[in-house]
């Protein structure tokens, strides 16, 4: 670990239910985004069914990357909390 990310992890202390309260609330943007991204796509399914294969790729890919901010708000409490 870099010697910024050290200190940063001495001056902050999460520690038993204060860590799993710090995932909860990142958890919540992530949990905001994949609705927004699964209902304007189904919006679009609706108005355009034809695009139907670009509309589901972009989906996925927006799915992904909401759901790597959840797992690394997961991570970050065990990292802080050594």
């Amino acid at each position: 670990m870099s010697a910024a990310l050290q200190t940063l992890a001495d001056g902050v202390s999460l520690k038993g239910n204060l860590a799993s309260i710090g995932y909860g609330l990142a958890a919540i943007g992530p949990g905001v985004g994949v609705g927004i991204i699964f209902g304007n796509g189904t919006q679009a399914l609706a108005r355009q069914p034809e695009a139907a294969g670009l509309i589901r790729a972009n989906q996925i890919l927006g799915f992904v990357l909401c759901e790597a901010l959840a797992l690394i708000g997961l991570v970050m409490g065990f990292v802080y909390a050594s």
